[in-house]
């Protein structure tokens, strides 16, 4: 049995998805009290997000290609960071890569089974568990509850990713992280070399915290790593 998430009678954008994978995520979402939005091209994402305001938006990358990943990119470029969802046919280390580098949080192996995907939905859709738990470094304060970053008394909204990647680096201030350190923690995955998903992420961040002459604080340790300092 489904129960409500908190983020009830919410809306999700499915675009591009499949009939199968349309009709279990329609089920699935409607038993959680969100209301699941079918779009069948491209062009309407950008008026859609807009007018819906959506808490969650899933594509298939086999449907969409390239220009789903370029939408995607798109998207957080101009500040959305509602989590993103990537359906993939096979768990190839291409289509990961294809899935993280475009700035999506997670992906999906079809077919999804309603209790995997249920699952998935309450890690992104439900909020964290109410704690007063932060990390401060320097003029950072992350709350790990409700996953806000605050700099200089200005609130700087991440995607899951982008938190879950600073947290990482708060928990080890002034550490030298390698690559595969950060790989395994963060995204739980061995890319061995053959992505630049770190980096992505990492511009990310430093656009969001080291804007406006700001001084840098996350620093390249080239062929290693990274680390978090003054």
């Amino acid at each position: 049995m489904s129960y409500p998430l908190s983020n009830a009678s919410q809306n999700v954008l499915l675009v591009r998805t499949d009939e199968l994978f349309t009709q279990l995520a329609s089920h699935t979402l409607k038993e959680i009290g969100c209301n699941p939005v079918s779009l069948y091209h491209l062009e309407q994402v950008f008026t859609q997000v807009q007018l819906l305001q959506p808490v969650m938006l899933i594509f298939d990358h086999a449907l969409t290609g390239k220009e789903g990943s370029t939408l995607v990119q798109q998207l957080r470029n101009k500040g959305y960071y509602f989590p993103i969802l990537m359906l993939i046919d096979q768990e190839t280390l291409a289509a990961r890569i294809a899935c993280l580098e475009s700035g999506a949080d997670d992906y999906l192996v079809k077919p999804v089974y309603p209790p995997n995907f249920l699952q998935v939905l309450r890690i992104y859709l439900d909020p964290p568990e109410i704690s007063d738990e932060q990390l401060h470094f320097g003029e950072l304060s992350l709350d790990l509850s409700s996953r806000k970053l605050v700099r200089h008394g200005e609130t700087v909204d991440l995607t899951m990713k982008e938190f879950e990647l600073l947290k990482y680096l708060m928990s080890h201030p002034k550490e030298i992280l390698t690559r595969d350190q950060i790989l395994e923690n963060v995204w739980g995955y061995d890319f061995r070399g053959e992505s630049n998903v770190i980096e992505v992420y990492i511009r990310y961040l430093r656009l969001k915290i080291e804007k406006q002459g700001q001084k840098r604080i996350i620093h390249t340790i080239r062929g290693v790593g990274y680390v978090l300092k003054e």
